[in-house]
């Protein structure tokens, strides 16, 4: 199946999960209409039944409504419009609180300090939020994950009154939406999936049929990363271009310490 175009191709595999997945578009401008708490909830219990690393559900969210608390969200988050213009925002966090409380009302005492029990709610976190996108979208609301809200985790923490060893791992925008955007190509799937080794004999031929799949679209005019002082810049930019600048630049570089100060003092 390729996965370079959606929705999908005429003779593809299709079910109407693999459909709605296909149409999947990040959404930057919603409605005014507001989101029921019951539809909030319904998609949060969908989310609850993702899988979760033996059973321990080391994840929570945080639903905001309160337009006071949504601008503080978008100051934090980057001053991103549509965390103002969504009616709900959702912060989902890694969470070993609700866990150290089981081992406290057992008798025994968490062990938080090493980066697998970090990774465990960190993934818990993103199979349900990646769940509770699906559920949104089926409902015919959109929605758009918020990186930015690890921009200052301590500041979120302190708004959504977070305890220790819960870190805000992504923001989710949700709402009814006010645009149709494009869809934004993938890569090919001989770059993705690989068959009995890691093979990297196309891995060239197939970054470059991306790059000028993704120049085509011009999905990224008026969002160039800015070059280092001194770093040529480019005739052409495309993805290769884009990911390479992102990729050589350090970004965040403050989490470890505050997730240290959050209780998860790593080793």
């Amino acid at each position: 199946m390729s996965n370079i175009n959606a929705p999908l191709a005429q003779g593809e595999i299709s079910a109407p999960t693999i459909e709605l997945i296909h149409r999947h578009r990040s959404i930057r401008r919603y409605k005014s209409d507001p989101v029921s708490s019951e539809l909030v909830e319904t998609i949060v219990a969908a989310a609850q039944r993702s899988s979760t690393s033996s059973n321990l559900q080391t994840y929570s969210v945080v639903a905001v409504t309160d337009p006071t608390k949504r601008h503080r969200l978008a100051e934090l988050c980057g001053n991103q419009r549509h965390i103002r213009e969504a009616p709900v925002f959702l912060a989902w966090c890694a969470d070993w609180h609700r866990l150290a409380r089981a081992c406290e009302i057992q008798g025994y005492r968490p062990v938080t300090n090493y980066v697998e029990s970090f990774l465990i709610a960190a993934v818990d976190a993103a199979i349900a939020m990646q769940t509770a996108a699906l559920a949104a979208e089926s409902l015919g609301l959109g929605m758009c994950f918020i990186g930015g809200i690890r921009n200052d985790p301590a500041a979120v923490a302190e708004l959504l009154q977070l305890p220790q060893l819960v870190f805000p791992i992504s923001g989710m925008t949700l709402g009814w939406p006010a645009e149709e955007p494009i869809f934004k190509p993938r890569l090919p799937l001989k770059a993705v999936l690989h068959w009995e080794h890691y093979d990297t004999s196309r891995e060239d031929e197939a970054l470059r049929e991306y790059d000028r799949i993704m120049q085509e679209t011009g999905i990224y005019k008026g969002r160039q990363v800015t070059v280092k002082e001194g770093e040529p810049e480019h005739e052409t930019y495309g993805w290769l271009e884009h990911s390479a600048r992102r990729a050589s630049q350090p970004a965040r570089t403050h989490l470890r310490r505050v997730l240290q100060e959050m209780g998860f003092d790593l080793e």
